[in-house]
């Protein structure tokens, strides 16, 4: 019998097969946003066995296993590795439909040559051979990256880091290990006393002390240069929306100082705030070349419990409302009117955004650049088939296919790369079927272009530090 994941997974005609293994298959990749650990990479960390690499920080499986009834010990908690990875194996035959479905079985295709589907009868087979191969070096972190032809990798870092391990992997590493400038933290306003903890930390790593919206903007403009230095082309920002509101620089000075002194700001004040630092940021990217990526669209932290016992980034959080459209144009249209607009990628949750998001990319494209503005893959609650097929389709319609990106790894697994891939046999899949119906030619001078551009030539074109 044919196993689950073979030659052909995901490739519905001959047309899917052809454009697949003919001009996608094998392409490298460029992954420009994950959340891989720099430090895991500079020490080449090895993990003892599949449990560790699977499911430590894994808040995807996390969500998953506890809405299969599974309990925090056994995601979280102090349960054994095995023990652990055994009650993933009883969630796995509960998630058909689901992209971890897809991903597991890839993983254990394409890393181990495991083609056996995870059950809690297959488990410990699996789990045995699989650990025996990780503790080999052929399985060390950058043993796994190699593997799976990655040429560049983009790490998600905030600009109070030091970025040592970032240092220690250049001339260690024959593939490149850029920082990522994440400055989240500078809008989180909700908490003061974290807030001024935060402002403290970046000012030490700056060496200078904060006590001014100038002198913030002053030190994170030296962060950015110092990520810049480090080969960092990147800034990256999760915000849950786009802020924009009219202000002025001597009210902003009031409102920082405010925070300084540990006192709340209210929403029009939040408002404003938000819009200086971030116009402020956007400027910098401008500046210095880089290119900026938003992800908007997450509510956070949807369980006040569970994230005040385990903090963020564990599994509780989910697709925020659609988004503003007039303070996204307002926002972009500011950045713009100065001509200090950076190439940018917007990328967004809410699937109810995807034709408003595409058409918001084509009001800045000026002609300077192709897609200097662009509609970012199918992100987080939405890298799935169904809405990956969506986001083709919108693109499709609205903006320019030929010209996309692709697939992020958007992962904090060594494990995550086989993604790529899913996203290349849907894309595959997706193309073909409509050169089937005839509303694509069947024509290869059309096709093969096409298709190793959203595969990978796209992603060495469009970032700066590929060039």
């Amino acid at each position: 019998m044919k196993p689950f994941i073979h030659d052909d997974f995901l490739l519905g005609n001959k047309t899917a097969r052809r454009l697949y293994h003919e001009f996608s298959e094998g392409r490298p990749i460029i992954d420009f946003h994950c959340h891989l650990s720099p430090a895991m990479i500079s020490d080449d960390r090895q993990f003892d066995n599949l449990g560790q690499i699977w499911l430590e920080g894994d808040h995807y499986k996390w969500r998953a296993m506890r809405t299969n009834g599974v309990r925090e010990r056994y995601c979280t908690g102090d349960a054994t590795p095995y023990e652990k990875f055994e009650k993933w194996a009883e969630t796995v035959p509960a998630l058909i439909g689901n992209p971890l479905y897809h991903w597991t079985h890839l993983e254990l295709a394409r890393y181990f040559d495991i083609y056996d589907l995870l059950s809690p009868v297959t488990a410990r087979k699996v789990y045995d051979r699989a650990s025996e191969m990780l503790r080999s070096m052929e399985f060390s972190t950058r043993s796994l990256i190699k593997k799976m032809k990655v040429e560049v990798i983009c790490t998600t870092d905030d600009p109070s880091d030091n970025l040592e391990h970032h240092l220690k992997l250049k001339g260690s590493f024959e593939i490149p290990v850029l920082p990522t400038f994440r400055p989240d933290n500078v809008i989180k306003t909700d908490d003061p006393l974290k807030f001024i903890q935060y402002i403290g930390k970046l000012g030490e790593a700056a060496g200078k002390s904060i006590d001014s919206f100038e002198s913030l903007v002053e030190v994170l403009d030296q962060r950015h240069e110092f990520f810049h230095q480090m080969g960092g082309r990147l800034s990256d920002h999760g915000l849950d929306r786009f802020y924009y509101a009219d202000f002025d620089y001597e009210e902003v000075h009031k409102i920082f100082k405010k925070l300084l002194k540990g006192r709340g700001i209210d929403t029009e004040e939040t408002e404003k705030y938000r819009t200086a630092i971030m116009l402020e940021l956007c400027r910098m990217n401008h500046k210095r070349g880089w290119t900026q990526q938003f992800h908007v669209g997450a509510m956070r932290n949807n369980n006040s419990r569970m994230f005040r016992l385990m903090g963020p980034d564990t599994g509780w959080d989910s697709i925020g409302i659609a988004q503003d459209a007039l303070k996204m144009s307002s926002f972009l249209n500011e950045l713009d009117d100065t001509d200090q607009l950076s190439q940018t990628i917007l990328y967004n949750l809410n699937p109810a955004d995807n034709e408003m998001m595409v058409a918001m990319a084509g009001n800045f494209n000026d002609g300077s650049r192709p897609v200097k503005v662009q509609y970012g893959a199918a992100w987080w609650f939405l890298d799935q088939k169904t809405g990956m097929e969506k986001h083709l389709k919108d693109l499709s319609a609205l903006g320019i296919l030929s010209r996309f990106v692709g697939m992020v790894t958007d992962s904090r697994s060594f494990l995550s790369y086989p993604r790529h891939e899913y996203f290349r046999r849907i894309a595959c899949n997706f193309v073909a079927e409509e050169v089937e119906k005839g509303t694509i030619p069947d024509d290869d001078g059309l096709l093969k272009p096409l298709i190793e551009g959203i595969s990978y030539n796209n992603a060495r074109e469009y970032f700066p530090f590929s060039k």
